[in-house]
């Protein structure tokens, strides 16, 4: 990977998370999910508000994390929004797949800005950084209505 779409990715990182997207309570929703990693103390909580036809009309996340979860959970809002809920899960297991398969095995066609976290597949600690809101969105979404779900990655 050249320096400069590494500066690139960065950049992307830095701001969702100095600036993330989608922040907050999310007024309406009817799916919620918990995440933590008990690694770094990581926490998330991932609201979606599901329309009759399945599809995000609404996603937020609150929590508290390092700059790789919580630009992750930012990037992830932006992504999902609007698409099914299996549209959003089959997101979810190609983005599993770019940062925890080898450079030359992961392909990021089709992922936009997701692809700035792909560098995490070199330090397999923040893997679970990375992937922590991903598993929420899954468990939110693999709920029923206005239940709330727990994850961990331990």
């Amino acid at each position: 990977m050249s320096s400069d779409l590494r500066a690139l990715y960065q950049e992307v990182i830095l701001d969702h998370y100095k600036r993330p997207r989608n922040f907050g309570p999310l007024e309406g929703a009817d799916h919620h999910a918990d995440g933590y990693n008990p690694l770094c103390g990581d926490r998330v909580r991932v609201h979606v508000k599901l329309g009759d036809d399945e599809t995000i009309e609404g996603i937020s996340f609150e929590g508290s994390g390092c700059a790789i979860s919580t630009a992750s959970a930012s990037l992830m809002t932006e992504a999902v929004a609007g698409k099914s809920a299996g549209e959003a899960l089959a997101l979810q297991n190609r983005f599993h797949k770019l940062v925890t398969e080898r450079e030359d095995e992961a392909d990021p066609s089709g992922l936009g800005k997701l692809e700035a976290l792909a560098g995490v597949r070199d330090y397999p600690v923040r893997i679970k950084c990375a992937t922590l809101a991903w598993h929420a969105l899954k468990a939110a979404l693999e709920s029923k209505e206005n239940e709330s779900r727990r994850v961990s990655t331990e």
